[in-house]
């Protein structure tokens, strides 16, 4: 479940609100409300019934003991009130099962509500609270609206000079948006990737994980995908496995059924895996080159962390993905996603999305999220704060650290040169054999 059975009878009001907030069917509160009284109801009789059961026979047994005949009355009749206790609690336990299921389906369907200083609303309500950009570039608006800058091609173009991608074959292979990389685009990806795994293991103190990208129905259930996002995973149904669509379930799942060590945290992994999801869009702008994909890289960071400290975490997580960003001299901003536009699970969202000059629009490439205890009531993380202490639930975030099909547009993008070349930032110049520009076929 994602939401405790108490909180969803002391705190019903709020559930509503959230799930309106999130633009979900605040009903499902009333469902799991309604699932809750029938299970405790049923719960009540069953616990009746076996306690009567208990107490006949007990004294069935003490009959026996006593030296009573089988076939004695009070014995006979003492059996036969077992036996049609038994046949009732039959049909109740089955009808408890029943109310059981139907509460843990109504809880899964409850969206975690929003922090209360969330904007409310779609994506036009979306909050700017900084922005960032390189010497040399004009500059971006405090507000987060388009900055001035220079006419520059887009990034499919650039790649075709450059030749880079292999679009054409890759959607031979697969399918569209399955893209192929070649010579410098394969090695600049790896160069991104080794970037980002390299600062988050030897600067932020990250602990790197490869992980299974198979993941099983408990894992999608887990971290939020089930039931929210279902129809957007990859299904390998002859096994019952999913592609995973980012590295957050296998990750976030190695510590399920798990009670931590309060001592050992915060938690935080680092983690590189290709990424699956069906919806890559619908045909048009959106879709060029490689801005929408079913298959792409990423980074990913995640952290598990005591309740107390969870908010701060967020924010610390967020700057480790605006370094990166900045290292690469990248102009950006960092969006307060509202309420309609931050997702199911989350509780506090950030986006940190990237200019591109050629396309003259904001590319994501980064979602820094807080899930509270959302995700681990689903999972049963829990930690001890002490020895011998109850074990409470940890809150769980994480981030984007970062995208890597988008990073690699606005690097193209925006370093695109007069003579077709493009120029690299100098923190990936030791990652390309000193390169400092990637050059056009001779």
């Amino acid at each position: 479940m994602s939401v405790g059975t108490q909180r969803l009878r002391d705190d019903a009001d709020r559930l509503r609100a959230g799930a309106i907030a999130k633009r979900e069917d605040p009903a499902v509160v009333d469902a799991a409300l309604a699932a809750d009284a029938s299970r405790r109801e049923l719960s009540v009789k069953v616990d009746a019934l076996r306690a009567e059961r208990k107490s006949i026979s007990a004294e069935v047994g003490a009959l026996l003991a006593a030296g009573t005949a089988k076939d004695d009355a009070k014995v006979v009749a003492g059996k036969a009130a077992s036996q049609k206790i038994a046949d009732q609690l039959t049909q109740l336990e089955d009808q408890l099962a029943t109310a059981e299921a139907a509460l843990e389906d109504a809880l899964l369907r409850i969206p975690n509500p929003p922090d209360e200083d969330i904007p409310v609303g779609g994506a036009e309500a979306n909050r700017s609270i900084r922005t960032w950009a390189p010497t040399g570039h004009p500059g971006i608006p405090a507000d987060g609206s388009a900055p001035a800058t220079a006419p520059a091609p887009e990034h499919d173009a650039v790649a075709e000079r450059l030749a880079i991608f292999d679009l054409e074959r890759g959607a031979k292979v697969a399918g569209a948006a399955f893209p192929a990389y070649r010579a410098d685009g394969a090695a600049l990806i790896r160069a991104l990737i080794n970037l980002f795994l390299d600062t988050h293991v030897r600067e932020n103190g990250f602990t790197e994980i490869w992980p299974p990208i198979l993941v099983n129905e408990a894992s999608a259930r887990g971290t939020g995908q089930i039931p929210d996002k279902e129809d957007q995973m990859y299904v390998v149904g002859r096994d019952g496995f999913y592609l995973a669509p980012t590295a957050e379930v296998p990750v976030t799942n190695l510590h399920r059924d798990e009670i931590l060590d309060g001592a050992q945290l915060p938690i935080r992994y680092a983690a590189y895996t290709p990424c699956f999801r069906r919806e890559a869009g619908a045909a048009g702008r959106e879709t060029r080159g490689i801005l929408r994909l079913h298959q792409f890289d990423k980074v990913e960071m995640v952290s598990f962390e005591r309740p107390e400290e969870s908010r701060a975490a967020l924010e610390w997580l967020t700057e480790r993905a605006e370094i990166l960003l900045q290292r690469l001299e990248l102009p950006y901003r960092v969006l307060l996603m509202a309420t309609g536009d931050m997702g199911f699970v989350q509780m506090r969202k950030y986006d940190l999305e990237v200019w591109a000059a050629g396309s003259k629009r904001w590319l994501e490439v980064s979602s820094c999220s807080n899930f509270g205890d959302y995700q681990a009531r689903r999972m049963a993380i829990r930690h001890r704060s002490e020895p011998g202490a109850k074990p409470e639930l940890v809150h769980t975030l994480n981030g984007s650290g970062l995208a890597i099909p988008r990073v690699l547009a606005a690097l193209l993008e925006n370093g695109a040169q007069p003579d077709g070349s493009v120029k690299l930032p100098a923190v990936l110049h030791p990652y390309l054999g000193g390169r400092t520009h990637l050059l056009p076929p001779a």
